[in-house]
């Protein structure tokens, strides 16, 4: 068995930052595949991406729990049931170039468009067995409401630290119904090293902050992760909270939590003539921390009347949601300019809204989708 992989970056994806590698797919050609194809799933690093031997990889499980243990992937194939979720991964910063366009105003970090998300089926380990294995607080157990759950990976320095880091609170780790997963699969193949190889943490629901990748360490601790990047970055701080010097200097970073879940949203991914005054548009949504995503509709009159839109995929309470509408729009066979609006709601009744709040990192964008109607 070939026990390692060389890093290997897709053609298909626009690249924005060549080392530490990060890139994402044309939007319009990822709505087509209800599953998200390897080389059109967006990557995102803070650090170089590194070829790791499966053979001796390990990763640690530690913390407050009665017998810390190291697994290697064998160990990982060998000792646990082999648990399989659907759930879309989504970059924190997905749609943070539509914020600085619409709001005018300058965020910090990589302009990403709407394509840093993607929709797969992950396998693995069930991260709760993993840690009733070794013996971690039982979800009975009261004490787990102010626990975490800290993930690491040392494999090789980051931008802003020496290791990368996240956390999650233990309570969702250990709620089988959440499907939090220590993956080595994704769409029933081994891990590329863009995305993990040979294991990788997943959080359905949670920001793909979390999802920490090459993980070698997992602890149940009583505080949240001391990462640079969950202690400051990947927050949604304040409007007024123009600089970084500011964010510091005030101490906002320790006033705001981590981003966990990602809110509920949508992209308009194309939008085609089918024939003259007749168009075809298709876009994604995705759920946010309320629920799975009910419905879809468009506009392009810019919110005064919404038309449904068909929901053509979904699968369980992660995936994404791709959808399509036909318009009849007469005045586009003129080439007539304007916008499409796309807003989805969710299964609480959540909807998105017209605009959203400027925040200096550019993140969990969630005002409604739109795309420029002028198709001449």
């Amino acid at each position: 068995m070939n026990f390692s992989q060389e890093p290997k970056h897709s053609d298909k994806l626009h690249e924005l930052g060549a080392q530490p590698y990060n890139a994402e797919p044309d939007i319009a050609e990822l709505v087509q595949h209800p599953y998200t194809p390897d080389e059109l799933v967006y990557s995102r690093n803070h650090c170089p991406i590194r070829a790791l031997d499966a053979a001796t990889f390990s990763v640690k499980v530690d913390g407050r729990v009665r017998h810390e243990r190291t697994f290697t992937l064998n160990d990982l194939k060998r000792d646990f049931r082999r648990k399989e979720v659907v759930a879309a991964l989504q970059c924190a910063g997905n749609r943070r170039k539509t914020m600085q366009e619409r709001n005018g105003k300058e965020v910090e970090g990589l302009l990403w468009g709407e394509g840093t998300i993607a929709n797969c089926k992950w396998a693995g380990v069930s991260m709760r067995e993993l840690l009733e294995q070794v013996g971690a607080p039982p979800a009975a157990d009261e004490r787990i409401r102010s626990l975490h759950l800290c993930f690491a990976s040392h494999v090789v320095p980051c931008e802003n630290d020496d290791w990368f880091g996240g956390s999650i609170p233990l309570e969702k780790a250990l709620d089988e119904g959440e499907d939090v997963l220590l993956a080595y699969e994704m769409n029933d193949r081994p891990l590329s090293p863009d995305h993990g190889f040979p294991f990788r943490v997943v959080v359905p629901g949670y920001t793909g902050a979390r999802w920490v990748k090459w993980v070698d360490q997992v602890t149940v601790a009583d505080r949240e992760s001391e990462n640079f990047y969950q202690k400051k970055d990947y927050k949604v701080l304040p409007t007024k909270v123009q600089t970084h010097e500011m964010a510091d200097k005030e101490d906002w970073w320790s006033k705001v939590p981590a981003l966990q879940a990602n809110p509920l949203n949508s992209a308009v991914a194309s939008v085609k003539v089918v024939r003259p005054g007749r168009l075809q548009v298709k876009g994604y949504a995705v759920r946010g921390s309320t629920g799975q995503v009910s419905e879809v509709d468009v506009s392009i009159d810019e919110g005064k009347a919404w038309e449904p839109a068909t929901i053509i995929y979904q699968e369980g309470r992660w995936s994404w949601t791709l959808w399509e509408a036909i318009l009849d729009v007469p005045e586009v066979s003129n080439g007539r300019g304007g916008k499409v609006w796309c807003r989805a709601a969710d299964m609480a009744g959540t909807t998105q809204q017209p605009d959203a709040d400027w925040n200096l990192r550019g993140v969990a964008y969630d005002a409604v989708g739109e795309r420029l109607l002028d198709v001449s």
